[in-house]
């Protein structure tokens, strides 16, 4: 009986050993695995530490940059501004030039006109009178019309030096003709009939084909009925209705040659 209860101890002891040896097993496994755990969790939160410390270092160099980034565009808009004033200040020129420009184009037009208009009166021009075409200087255009106008006032006397005095200084005139009928005419409206006579054949003299050729003939003929020149009158008259006879200065002819018969 002893012996059996001795026996069931040593069992017991033995299983209780045996049990002690499991448990003290474990125990050392489990602080194995905490201790890894606690290393992997060091590790990550040295990581962690570590990814915290370059987040923070990224985050302070895009601060950074998105700082330099705002002075650019804050740079960049107000060179933009300026941009647009100097733009403004530099179309106000511009419109201001262009005004000043038209302005002097306009003074140079009307500079340029005006030259022209005064070197027109020192030019020769074309003109047309009694039939004839050719070129006069201004103050021939001038003298001319002065003389004539003062013959259709009836101022025969002033308008006979007037045509006197134009034929002396325009000798080569294409005015000539027309200038010695009208002489002959305030001459004749002077009674001065010998004047008037040579005054008329100097027309016929140097324009027998002139427009008033057939009435300085008819204007002779008056002159020599006047001077009772009878004879001469019918001759004249004669000789105008030979050279011109389709003029009306040839019709009155024959009414005043049939008078004189």
């Amino acid at each position: 009986m002893k012996l059996r209860y001795r026996g069931f101890f040593l069992a017991v002891m033995l299983l209780s050993m045996g049990a002690a040896h499991a448990a003290l097993f474990e125990d050392d496994e489990a602080r194995k695995v905490i201790l890894e755990l606690r290393q992997k969790v060091e590790a990550m939160q040295l990581r962690g530490a570590e990814d915290l410390r370059k987040v923070n270092e990224e985050n302070v160099q895009l601060n950074a940059q998105l700082q330099q980034l705002r002075r650019s565009v804050l740079d960049l808009s107000n060179q933009i501004e300026n941009s647009r004033g100097e733009l403004a200040r530099m179309r106000g020129q511009d419109e201001q030039f262009a005004r000043e420009l038209s302005e002097v184009q306009m003074r140079q037009k009307d500079m340029l006109q005006s030259t022209e208009d005064r070197l027109r009166k020192f030019e020769p021009s074309k003109v047309r009178v009694d039939g004839l075409e050719f070129v006069a200087d201004p103050t021939e255009v001038r003298d001319f019309e002065a003389a004539l106008a003062t013959l259709r006032k009836g101022d025969f006397a002033q308008a006979q030096t007037a045509f006197s005095e134009f034929n002396r200084r325009y000798p080569s005139s294409g005015y000539i003709p027309s200038a010695m009928f009208w002489l002959g005419n305030a001459q004749y409206a002077q009674r001065n009939y010998k004047e008037a006579v040579t005054s008329f054949h100097a027309l016929m003299a140097a324009s027998p084909t002139h427009l008033r050729a057939p009435e300085a003939l008819l204007s002779i003929a008056n002159c020599q009925v006047e001077l009772k020149e009878v004879k001469g009158a019918r001759k004249t008259i004669d000789e105008l209705i030979k050279a011109y006879p389709q003029s009306d200065a040839a019709k009155v002819g024959k009414e005043r040659l049939a008078k004189l018969k």
